[in-house]
C-alpha cells in the first residue's frame, strides 16, 4: 500500500451509526492557529476552502487493486491521534492517514501519509453502533493539532460553525477535488430531539448542527470560541436517508466534549 496514488471514491449522503476505536487520550500538546485563517462566510453552502486554512483535517484512505481510495475525513486532536468515524473503518483493510492534502487529485507537496499500525485502531471498551462516538487512530508526531473544548461544553442554538471535508455538495453533485467547507449553525438539544425533527435518535452525546452537508463522515464541525480560537466540537456521523438538507433533519454529529 505504500507510495500509492490517490483516487476519487463516488460518496453519497447516507444515514450511517458510527463509534469510538480506542479511549481518547488527550497528551499534552498546544493547538495551533491555522497559517491561513479561513474564509467564514454567513452562507449555509459548500464552497471550497483556502489551502491550509483547516491543517489539522485528513484524508483517510485504504488499499484496494494497488489503488489508495479517499474514505473518509477526520482530524488531528493531539500528538499521534486522528479522531474520525467508526463506521469508516474495516480491520480487514488497510488504512493511510494523509495530511496536509487539499486537492484529492494531485500530487502535493504539504501532502504526508502515516501508515498506522493495525494495534493503533482499537475498538472502544463501550462499542455499541447505535450510539455515536468519535473514533481514534495513531499517528507518528504532529504538530498541526486541533483544539479540543473543555469537557461538557454545549454550544447555544444557531452557534456558527463549520463542517470541512471532500464529501458530495448536494445528494446529487459529483465528488469535489479541493477541500470544502459549509456553514452549520448548531441545533440546539431540546430543538433537535423534538419528534418531527430527530427525535429519540439523539443522545447527549450528539451534536446536530446545520442540514447542508459537504463534508465526509469522520470530518470534523470546527467552531470558533470566545478567544477566536477554532475548537473541534464534533465529528460527522450520520444524515438523513432521505438526503442533504432535508427539513428539520439536519447533520449529527459525535460531541466532543462530551
Amino acid at each position: 500500500m505504500k507510495h500509492c496514488p490517490v483516487s476519487l471514491e463516488a460518496f453519497a449522503c447516507t444515514s450511517a451509526y458510527w463509534i469510538f476505536l480506542s479511549e481518547l487520550i488527550i497528551h499534552s500538546a498546544t493547538c495551533i492557529t491555522p497559517p491561513t485563517e479561513p474564509d467564514t462566510p454567513r452562507v449555509v453552502n459548500g464552497v471550497e476552502a483556502r489551502p491550509n486554512s483547516w491543517p489539522w483535517q485528513i484524508s483517510l484512505q485504504y488499499g484496494r487493486n494497488g489503488d489508495c481510495r479517499h474514505t473518509c475525513g477526520g482530524a488531528l486532536i493531539a500528538t499521534s491521534w486522528v479522531m474520525t468515524a467508526a463506521h469508516c473503518i474495516d480491520l480487514n483493510l488497510n488504512y493511510r492517514v494523509v495530511v496536509g492534502k487539499y486537492d484529492l487529485a494531485e500530487a502535493e507537496p504539504s501532502a504526508k501519509a502515516y501508515f498506522p499500525a493495525r494495534k493503533g485502531i482499537i475498538v472502544h471498551k463501550h462499542y455499541n453502533p447505535v450510539l455515536l462516538w468519535p473514533n481514534i487512530v495513531t499517528l507518528s508526531d504532529q504538530v498541526q493539532l486541533a483544539c479540543v473544548p473543555a469537557p461538557r461544553t454545549i454550544l447555544s442554538n444557531h452557534y456558527p460553525c463549520y463542517i470541512t471535508g471532500w464529501g458530495r455538495l448536494t445528494s446529487e453533485s459529483p465528488v469535489p477535488r479541493p477541500l470544502q467547507q459549509a456553514l452549520m449553525p448548531v441545533v440546539n438539544h431540546e430543538t433537535c430531539t423534538q419528534s418531527d425533527w430527530w427525535g429519540v435518535s439523539i443522545r447527549s452525546s450528539m451534536v446536530c448542527a446545520g442540514g447542508d452537508r459537504v463534508g465526509d463522515s469522520g470530518g470534523p464541525l470546527n467552531c470558533k470560541n470566545s478567544a477566536g480560537v477554532w475548537e473541534l466540537h464534533g465529528i460527522a456521523g450520520f444524515v438523513s436517508g432521505n438526503g442533504c438538507n432535508y427539513i428539520k433533519k439536519p447533520s449529527v454529529f459525535a460531541r466532543v466534549s462530551d
